[in-house]
């Protein structure tokens, strides 16, 4: 497990890596190539097979970062592959080279934000969002670019800023328009958008943007890994936590129950157990309250890597206070004090 030192070290160098990696996407293609026909050197020119290799190297980094039980303990290995692609940034390149760099560096950044979103770090994963998509455009990747807005866009989500959200969304989808349709990618942006409307209480427009998700079942062959992954077997559970939000117990359970009876990650689970305990809040119901929500505790718990659950749990906690007569359910409110204070305070990452 990285000290606290460690993680010190490894986030004053993801954000240098940031500013630098800022200034590099700022310099036009074209000034590049004029300094490239005046060097004669051809250091710092990976050919396609060591760029083929870093993008290996890429997938694999995303399976790291999937199967650590603390997402911060991949941080160390992101950043120093991300300091050797800003290295070649920083030398001439042919255009074709520098648009496969900077395809890296998006898809590179959006992990390093996904490794600071789930550290509680939203400004910072906000920062590498933008950098992901700023080098995504400069890639000429929609579909890459498409996912760092809607990453972007689910901070807002999360922090249940809609109407911050809905630009970011828009954007996402115009882009993933111009994408290869083989890739679920518009029907991702399409779950984020139902999570946007149903904060934003719009029924109707939620529906519809869940309509389209579950588009994504016609593909065939959805994206499983990597900064894609998005199947119809999250559909489920993002229909359920939309009705919640939406304040339609009616149409959550019935999503959640299916959501819970598939294989799902601890992360998961844990989110889709909180939901459910919600559900039970708003019908009173202490017995369903405890039974799930203890459960979402442990799962947040397991993961060694609560971040994401454990700031679900704590919008769980101020629905309990109907219920505060019931011991079991004081019982719960505390366990959920003890566990998402110290997830609030926590450093990077």
């Amino acid at each position: 497990m990285p000290s606290a030192d460690d993680d010190d070290v490894n986030r004053r160098e993801l954000l240098r890596l940031m500013s630098l990696t800022g200034s590099l996407l700022a310099v036009p293609v074209a000034d590049v190539l004029d300094v490239e026909r005046l060097a004669a050197s051809t250091t710092g020119r990976p050919g396609s097979a060591t760029l083929d290799e870093y993008a290996s190297l890429n997938v694999h980094l995303w399976q790291v970062f999937a199967h650590s039980p603390a997402k911060r303990q991949a941080l160390p290995l992101v950043r120093r592959h991300l300091s050797v692609l800003t290295d070649h940034l920083q030398q001439p390149q042919s255009a074709h080279n520098h648009r496969r760099l900077c395809g890296l560096v998006g898809d590179l950044f959006q992990l390093c934000g996904e490794i600071c979103f789930d550290g509680n770090r939203y400004t910072d994963a906000a920062q590498c969002y933008a950098l992901a998509a700023s080098a995504s455009k400069e890639a000429g990747a929609p579909d890459l670019w498409a996912c760092a807005l809607t990453r972007h866009a689910f901070i807002g989500v999360y922090e249940r800023r809609f109407g911050q959200a809905a630009p970011l969304l828009d954007g996402a989808t115009s882009v993933a328009r111009r994408g290869d349709t083989s890739l679920p990618t518009r029907y991702w942006v399409a779950v984020v958008q139902a999570q946007t409307y149903a904060g934003l209480g719009k029924f109707d427009s939620c529906q519809r943007a869940l309509e389209m998700a579950g588009r994504v079942t016609e593909l065939n062959t959805p994206a499983t890994s990597g900064w894609l992954r998005f199947t119809g077997s999250r559909l489920a559970e993002e229909r359920g936590s939309c009705f919640v939000e939406l304040g339609r117990p009616d149409l959550a359970e019935p999503a959640l129950n299916e959501a819970l009876a598939r294989s799902l990650s601890v992360r998961r689970r844990g989110s889709v157990l909180t939901d459910l305990a919600t559900v039970g809040a708003r019908r009173g119901d202490a017995e369903q309250v405890v039974l799930y929500g203890g459960a979402a505790v442990d799962a947040a718990r397991h993961t060694g890597s609560a971040g994401y659950v454990g700031r679900k749990l704590a919008t769980l906690k101020p629905q309990l206070k109907p219920l505060l007569a019931d011991k079991h359910v004081r019982n719960l409110d505390r366990q959920i004090a003890t566990f998402t204070d110290p997830i609030d305070a926590r450093s990077f990452p």
